[in-house]
């Protein structure tokens, strides 16, 4: 008969496995779908002026972002030896628009341990070099710096898109309805920034619609707390080019 103590002793060790690699909590870190987002440097950059320094002229990645859950493992720190081989690539697409002088290290960070550590419970992204890697592929495969080109959406001073066009062009592309999001250009002025593009992915990383359900605003605002971005109202919208923003 097995006894009290040894059961004790086992519940005490499942437990504290609780916090290994590759074991989550329960329901509640539970999700649905992945959001590849993209930031457009120029807009990011109006936004915050002060910070950013020589920023790219194409859209770079913001994050890989499971739909619900957020740090799902406390105990699993990001270590970019584990990513080594990925630097020149996450150096080039993966930027810290605002912090450019810590290397991207912290924003990596950041990103790992808020929406890679949950993103792990899949095979395909259950290590550092697993998550930050497919997310590399990813970007690279939608390539939303040339199919805007392709489009014919290119940034302008002078000219105003529609909202509903460029979601609708995105369509066209993809095959499903991304996320269009925007900044106002100033307080109380009726004038958008396209300023971040959302594409979802199923669980097994294929491309499907993405909600526009409202989201908790932690992860709306992301690791930028001062950026007021929102959901694009119908209507105009302007596409900054780089060389025109206030930097």
């Amino acid at each position: 008969m097995t006894s009290p103590a040894f059961l004790g002793a086992l519940c005490l060790a499942l437990s504290c496995l609780g916090g290994s690699h590759g074991f989550w909590r329960s329901d509640d870190l539970e999700w649905s779908k992945l959001i590849m987002v993209h930031h457009w440097p120029a807009t990011v950059c109006q936004e915050v002026a002060r910070h950013c320094k020589d920023p790219p002229n194409y859209w770079t990645i913001h994050g890989l972002w499971p739909d619900k859950s957020e740090a799902c493992n406390r105990s699993w720190p990001f270590n970019p030896h584990e990513i080594k081989d990925l630097l020149p690539d996450m150096k080039m697409y993966w930027p810290d628009l605002l912090h450019p002088s810590n290397c991207s290290l912290q924003f990596w960070s950041h990103e790992w341990k808020k929406h890679g550590t949950c993103a792990a419970q899949l095979d395909a992204l259950n290590s550092q070099r697993k998550y930050f890697g497919k997310s590399l592929d990813l970007y690279k495969a939608l390539a939303l710096t040339s199919m805007l080109q392709k489009l014919g959406i290119e940034p302008s001073t002078d000219h105003y898109y529609q909202v509903s066009d460029i979601r609708d062009a995105l369509v066209t592309v993809y095959k499903v309805v991304p996320k269009v999001q925007c900044f106002l250009l100033e307080k109380g002025q009726e004038v958008q920034l396209l300023g971040q593009v959302e594409l979802c992915f199923s669980k097994d990383l294929q491309l499907q619609n993405c909600s526009h359900a409202a989201e908790p605003a932690a992860r709306r605002q992301e690791a930028w707390p001062n950026l007021g971005l929102h959901v694009c109202n119908d209507g105009p919208v302007l596409y900054p080019p780089l060389n025109e923003t206030k930097l």
